[in-house]
């Protein structure tokens, strides 16, 4: 089976869609399928990730104007994120297609829609479509919304009829290290009684710095002595220098690691984290590790609003809140433990970390 994948990552939009679908790539590598991945050199893409993945990469080349299709009215909200017209980007991806004839083609992007995959349909067998936004109409096969209480009835009016929805964080794309360290995990954090280790991870990029601004008030917390603290961050980071820096001068324990590949280790002895709700946030539930949240992204409201409600995390809703929010969340977790055994048994619920077993199990219903 050969299978495509249309996702990119740049310093504006993050790592996670590339980051997903490099997870799902590599399961269905194990199966032995053939993954090609066709993105864009955004500054702050991800090719040597992808190269060192073992896949097969096709560039596309970044063109700076974008335009509406000449059938289409309006510009999506996040058109500004492909670095070419949809009509650009999909005779380019064209191009590419006709050498590989795949089986399936995978698109994860915001800026694309039902547009761009008709134009792309005879030129794979399968179209699956990865979304959290269920703002744009897809013409796909299977769509995959993993966001936390997503009901498939909102994409009912946006897929065609035939097209088999997955929703819900049951179905979060993670690496195969979460689920084998989650009942470890789990049974670690059942007898907790102190906070030792708060993890911090804003996501490979933090483009808004919001790593610096839970240094600054973590800094300010003299009863934090005798915490240790771990700052990952990705090399790709803006940022990376000044927070390097800003740990030197902390009255804390504190390391800073880069591109660290062992993730799901350094969230499983974790006590708290205190971290982007992006795609990292379904990696910290299957691990039931507790959160302070802080959105940096429009679209990840709704993803921080059903993990708060659903009491795994505590929301901090903007960057600029850090300061203010962060020790009058923080204080009751550190002093009571108990609330941070029911914050965790409250995540674990959300998902169990073996989403792409079953996502895999929907390519093989369609052969």
């Amino acid at each position: 089976m050969k299978v495509a994948f249309r996702a990119d990552a740049s310093l504006q939009m993050g790592s996670g869609h590339v980051m997903r679908c490099l997870t799902l790539a590599n399961a269905l590598r194990e199966k032995g399928a053939e993954c090609h991945f066709l993105f864009r050199e955004h500054p702050g893409h991800m090719l040597a990730q992808i190269r060192a993945a073992g896949h097969i990469i096709h560039p596309l080349a970044l063109t700076p104007r974008v335009e509406a299709m000449p059938e289409q009215q309006n510009i999506l909200a996040h058109a500004g994120w492909l670095g070419a017209s949809q009509s650009e980007d999909a005779q380019q991806s064209i191009d590419v297609l006709r050498g590989i004839q795949p089986d399936w083609l995978v698109v994860d992007h915001y800026a694309l829609d039902v547009r761009w995959h008709k134009a792309l349909r005879p030129f794979t067998k399968r179209l699956m479509v990865i979304d959290d936004l269920a703002d744009r109409s897809h013409d796909c096969d299977l769509l995959l919304d993993q966001t936390f209480g997503r009901n498939d009835a909102e994409y009912h009016a946006l897929v065609p009829e035939g097209c088999n929805v997955l929703c819900g964080s049951q179905f979060a794309l993670l690496r195969p290290e979460f689920p084998l360290l989650r009942l470890s995990s789990l049974a670690r954090r059942a007898d907790l009684t102190a906070v030792k280790q708060v993890l911090i991870t804003m996501g490979g990029v933090d483009q808004a710095n919001a790593t610096t601004q839970v240094l600054k008030a973590l800094a300010g917390m003299e009863y934090l002595a005798g915490l240790q603290i771990t700052v990952v961050m990705g090399g790709r980071a803006p940022w990376l220098h000044a927070v390097r820096q800003q740990v030197l001068q902390l009255p804390l324990s504190a390391e800073v690691l880069v591109d660290s590949q062992n993730m799901a280790e350094l969230m499983a002895r974790a006590d708290l984290a205190i971290g982007a709700a992006g795609s990292t946030a379904w990696e910290r539930c299957s691990l039931g590790l507790p959160s302070i949240m802080v959105v940096l992204a429009e679209n990840q409201l709704t993803v921080a609003a059903g993990l708060q409600e659903a009491g795994a995390a505590q929301v901090i809703a903007c960057v600029e809140d850090i300061p203010g929010r962060l020790p009058a969340l923080l204080a009751p977790l550190l002093n009571e433990p108990h609330r941070l055994n029911q914050m965790s048994a409250a995540a674990a619920q959300v998902t169990n970390g073996e989403g792409v077993q079953a996502v895999i199990q929907a390519f093989d219903v369609w052969g």
